[in-house]
């Protein structure tokens, strides 16, 4: 069977969506959103709010391993902070060359380092240092900045500073989530480089995923918006359930809406969880025509007791 990982998603995917997109399917793993490290080593508490899983045994509610992610360019930094990271046992640690985003890339983090292999590599080797055995290091990666020029020297960096996985989102830096993704291109990473690595980017349906396998030659996959899209999507990978998307799938969702929209009730505040479910539901229609219903007449309002109203008017809850 290949191995599923669910992707770090900033802004998307937190603690609340990993809880319940690990209940919906089966993941080997899945990835916090990043953990910023710039002018100083956070204190415990900064990774324990990205990755409140580390009170649990640094699992989901349905026992699915959380790995945090570092995202920074300072090696001494990034590897003190993995230490104090690696002391509060985490499942792994991921160390983010793929985000895209101008303002992180800005503040020199991000795939904005792949065109700088060497840079890459002490990092990674700061970090390994840093943890020193304890938890298992990976990192994710883009093909480039601008162009695939590096991508191999930049895989094989990360490589030899010590990661012992690539995930390669295979899309460049300012290429950013605009389809398509180059899957040839991670397998030509895959031959380069001694460790094992995972595919990523424009998986969204079982036909994506095939043809990812057949152009890039791999098995394992992480997802991200397709995931959130079709929470079913790594099962139906595996064939645990039918490849698209039907009535009774939906109707499989529903709960898990509920549990999503009580989780959000609890932990954030009343003015901004509406915009939460708002976005799932936007995403959602992708994949399962109900949810545009619901998403309309939810889009207006404002008050987390009139979004609440209308799910239990729905009988989502």
């Amino acid at each position: 069977m290949p191995r599923i990982l669910l992707a770090p998603m900033e802004g998307l995917v937190d603690a609340d969506m990993r809880a319940v997109l690990t209940r919906a399917s089966h993941y080997d793993w899945c990835v916090t959103e990043f953990a910023r490290i710039s002018a100083s080593v956070p204190p415990a508490r900064f990774f324990q709010r990205i990755a409140p899983e580390l009170a649990t045994a640094s699992c989901t509610q349905a026992g699915t391993p959380v790995r945090v992610q570092l995202l920074g360019s300072d090696p001494e930094r990034m590897g003190r902070s993995a230490a104090r990271l690696a002391s509060l046992a985490p499942a792994g640690i991921d160390l983010n060359f793929g985000c895209p985003a101008p303002t992180v890339n800005r503040h020199r983090g991000g795939s904005v380092l792949l065109d700088e292999p060497e840079l890459l590599a002490r990092i990674v080797a700061a970090v390994k240092a840093g943890i020193a055995g304890r938890v298992p290091l990976t990192a994710k990666m883009r093909l480039g900045v601008r162009d695939t020029s590096r991508a191999i020297e930049a895989a094989q960096a990360l490589v030899e500073g010590g990661a012992s996985m690539l995930v390669v989102h295979a899309r460049t830096k300012e290429e950013g989530y605009r389809p398509p993704a180059h899957w040839p291109w991670i397998a030509r990473i895959a031959e380069a480089v001694p460790v094992p690595v995972v595919a990523n980017g424009e998986v969204w349906r079982v036909a994506d995923y095939q043809r990812c396998m057949a152009e890039g030659g791999l098995r394992d996959v992480m997802l991200g918006r397709g995931a959130v899209a079709d929470p079913f999507l790594a099962e139906r990978i595996r064939g645990a359930r039918a490849s698209e998307p039907d009535a009774e799938d939906w109707r499989a969702l529903q709960p898990l809406i509920a549990s999503y929209w009580a989780l959000v009730c609890a932990r954030v505040e009343p003015r901004h969880a509406p915009g939460r479910v708002k976005q799932w539901l936007n995403l959602l229609r992708r994949s399962f025509p109900q949810a545009d219903a619901l998403y309309q007449g939810i889009r207006p309002l404002r008050q987390a007791a009139e979004v609440s109203l209308a799910l239990s008017v729905a009988g989502v809850i």
